[in-house]
């Protein structure tokens, strides 16, 4: 007899447990609809102010900038002058053959202003070369020795390659494309790719514009370096004017475009974007727009303070 007592109690017990489960999972489940509904999405900006001689200017504040998303006016929540914030960068080399005498120099300048900008276990870096096809030469790390030894094997394709291959090819547009949504789109740091290339595009899947809208979704700032050697054959049948294709990608992503000549130096053009990355103000607001539909929206972000020029993306990816 004492069995089926310790039976029924057993079912009642059960049922008790059951009906507290199903009352504290409707609170859970109330908490997270709540949390859910007043999550806060921060817009961040990264921005260098210059003189309008291109002087860059350092020590402004929160109250000397202005923020519009969508020519509506919005409240600058957060800001900073640190330069100590950790920084995620993609060095990006143009290897197809008519870069080929180019890379010597390519190599060493590029060792150079990753040892003085790199800050192992804060900051990171991954290398990738681009010719006939996209390699990642080696992935995010904050080890200057990896990335120096696989700054050597950065080369042309081989005469088999080629072979294989029918000839040449400069995938620009894949490769910032990949980048910016395979490794940069999941980093949360401040983030930017560094493009060494004649800006001649030759067998991309992807254009122009899909590698600038991939670029700005991952958030991230693009530096164009043009680097062209005169003396070079012409392989492609690409894009012939590079440098109004480098001049967008850096100009529509909020990052900077140089070209080395007699009078620049590429050790010089690194230096330049040492300096800028040295000088960046980073500013956050919240929208008082809800995000209904995933969009692009616009950005004007201006200084109060006359005869200055702010360097900054215009617009950004609004997710749902």
């Amino acid at each position: 007899m004492a069995k089926p007592m310790r039976a029924r109690f057993s079912r009642r017990q059960l049922l008790s447990s059951t009906a507290a489960l199903l009352c504290a999972s409707s609170r859970l489940r109330g908490q997270d609809d709540a949390t859910f509904s007043t999550e806060i999405k921060v817009v961040n900006l990264l921005a260098v102010v210059r003189t309008k001689k291109g002087e860059i200017i350092s020590g402004l504040s929160k109250n000397d900038f202005t923020i519009l998303e969508n020519a509506r006016p919005q409240t600058i929540r957060y800001f900073s002058r640190e330069t100590n914030l950790p920084l995620t960068l993609g060095l990006m080399v143009d290897t197809s053959m008519s870069q080929h005498r180019l890379l010597d120099a390519e190599r060493s300048a590029s060792f150079h202003f990753l040892d003085r900008v790199l800050r192992e276990n804060t900051d990171q870096v991954f290398l990738m070369q681009f010719d006939m096809a996209v390699m990642l030469r080696q992935a995010l790390t904050s080890s200057r020795s990896q990335l120096e030894d696989k700054l050597a094997y950065v080369d042309t394709p081989t005469r088999n390659e080629l072979a294989l291959q029918r000839g040449g090819g400069t995938l620009l547009y894949d490769a910032v494309f990949q980048a910016s949504r395979e490794i940069m789109m999941s980093q949360r740091n401040r983030k930017a790719l560094i493009i060494l290339t004649d800006g001649v595009d030759t067998g991309s899947d992807r254009t122009l514009s899909d590698a600038i809208e991939a670029a700005q979704r991952a958030d991230t700032l693009v530096f164009s370096i043009l680097f062209s050697d005169p003396g070079a054959y012409d392989f492609s049948l690409g894009e012939p004017n590079g440098r109004r294709v480098l001049e967008r990608l850096a100009k529509e992503t909020g990052g900077s475009f140089f070209e080395v000549s007699k009078k620049q130096s590429i050790e010089t053009v690194f230096s330049l974007i040492e300096q800028e990355l040295r000088s960046q103000y980073s500013l956050g607001f919240v929208s008082d727009q809800p995000v209904r539909v995933s969009e692009f929206r616009t950005l004007q972000l201006n200084t109060k303070l006359k005869g200055l020029v702010v360097q900054a993306r215009d617009r950004y990816w609004a997710q749902r």
